[in-house]
């Protein structure tokens, strides 16, 4: 089946659109890019592109585009939905065993890929020479803009896919949210990856919409992050996930930053200490997200008045089930064959464990669905036991799994022994609660987004430090 024609006037129209902040940066990478600036880089990429075969048989190629954060990774993908092209999004962390698979998924007609890129590990962005290579696959056969493969932190990820009119919605719904929201001629110091849709729609996109300022830190780092904000004097929000909580609440106490108006987090809840250090140590507000890479943002509590409930977004109606949240969505995200125990009749199923309150309609998310297990006829819910371990002296990371018994795999400090860590537990929780199997690990694995992954095949075959026993 032949896609429909994809108008590709909406790049234009709502992400590159002049207006009084015109000759003001609009990105800033390595060196302030303008929106006029920006707009020459996307047609002149757009000619390299069409030059290589896409869009030579009109809209509806389908294009990967595998580039680290760069003002490369930018253009490209904004001269791809400019030709009419359907983007697909792969991590440039991934192996090549990794994204070789996925190419197989997704099937594009062409990859964009880092021909040359300098940059090490904590550099926020890379200075990128890509370069373009047909691949055998195919013509889009929807009329989807973006094709994102889903975090993967409980499992294989889902292929999800988007049109551009939902990605417009959802930048409406990030304007009509309000207060705790970037302003136009306000920055975005942006610290979530640009590949997933926090960093993609909630940093990128929203800002080339609104006219704020995306800015990306030469390093990623506390020091990196907080230079980043101290360079420019506009309102400043940073945009992150709670990785990034962590590191920027775990340094020294940072110089007075008034152009610092706050930070939205995304991905897992902040745990009420870290959330408490950040907002003592910087004095500003600690916002929380909730959203899917198959809707976007679903609900937020930006300025933290809520704590732990979030209001839901403008246009979006969520409804509980079963204990499990439902969000409405006109038609499945997912690539292929809808499945109705994840879609169906206009809403979508987020396998999140959650309640909605009458009356005000806020939500509170009480994990993931499929962490509620039994242990001996009692309910024991896995989220409430790993933020319990996470939050006891000794303990950095904690993930807790279940298979036939409860697992919890940990990180400490040098000072702290696993019997120790387990002499604390007895204190806090119910022995049928408590892990029956404990490893110490020299690294938890964690998703792309910094999320922490919580497949536990993975987990299994994480290092364990020689010599430390499972208690």
């Amino acid at each position: 089946m032949t896609a429909p024609a994809l108008d590709p006037s909406w790049v234009d129209d709502v992400l590159l659109a002049g207006g009084p902040g015109r000759d003001a940066p609009a990105l800033v990478f390595a060196a302030p890019v303008t929106r006029a600036q920006l707009r020459r880089l996307v047609e002149q990429r757009q000619a390299v592109l069409a030059a290589a075969g896409i869009g030579r048989g009109g809209p509806g190629d389908s294009v990967a585009i595998c580039l680290a954060p760069s003002l490369a990774f930018v253009v490209n993908l904004l001269a791809c939905w400019r030709l009419g092209a359907r983007a697909a999004l792969l991590d440039h962390r991934l192996t090549p065993f990794e994204i070789d698979a996925a190419l197989q998924r997704l099937a594009p007609q062409a990859v964009v890929s880092a021909k040359h890129a300098t940059g090490g590990p904590l550099r926020g962005f890379q200075d990128v020479e890509e370069r373009v290579a047909t691949y055998p696959g195919r013509r889009a056969d929807s009329a989807h803009a973006l094709v994102q493969l889903s975090s993967g932190s409980t499992g294989p990820s889902k292929v999800i896919a988007r049109t551009a009119a939902n990605l417009v919605e959802e930048l409406e719904r990030y304007a009509a949210i309000g207060a705790g929201v970037p302003q136009p001629g306000e920055r975005i110091v942006c610290l979530a990856s640009m590949v997933h849709v926090l960093g993609l729609v909630g940093g990128l996109l929203y800002g080339l919409h609104a006219g704020a300022q995306v800015i990306v830190p030469a390093r990623m780092t506390a020091d990196g992050i907080l230079a980043a904000v101290a360079a420019g004097p506009e309102p400043t929000t940073l945009l992150g996930v709670p990785f990034h909580i962590e590191l920027l609440s775990s340094g020294p106490k940072p110089p007075p930053l008034p152009q610092l108006t706050g930070m939205t987090t995304g991905g897992e809840l902040v745990r009420a200490a870290v959330h408490e250090t950040f907002t003592d140590r910087f004095g500003v507000r600690l916002g929380n997200m909730y959203g899917m890479t198959e809707v976007g943002v679903i609900a937020t509590d930006l300025l933290g008045e809520h704590r732990p409930a979030l209001t839901p977004a403008p246009g979006l109606r969520v409804r509980e089930e079963g204990g499990e949240l439902l969000v409405s969505l006109a038609e499945s995200p997912y690539l292929g064959l809808s499945d109705p125990t994840r879609w169906a009749d206009g809403w979508l199923h987020t396998r999140d464990a959650g309640t909605v309150e009458p009356g005000t309609g806020r939500l509170r998310i009480q994990g993931r669905n499929d962490s509620q297990v039994s242990v001996g006829g009692l309910k024991v819910d896995l989220t409430e036991v790993e933020h319990t371990l996470a939050a006891l002296p000794g303990v950095t990371s904690a993930v807790v799994t279940y298979d036939r018994a409860i697992e919890a795999y940990v990180m400490l400090r040098d000072d702290t022994t696993a019997e120790q860590v387990q002499a604390e537990l007895a204190t806090r929780l119910a022995a049928f609660k408590r892990p029956r199997v404990l490893k110490v690990v020299e690294q938890l694995p964690r998703t792309a987004t910094g999320k922490l992954v919580r497949d536990r095949a993975l987990l299994v075959a994480a290092s364990v430090k020689e010599g430390n026993p499972e208690v």
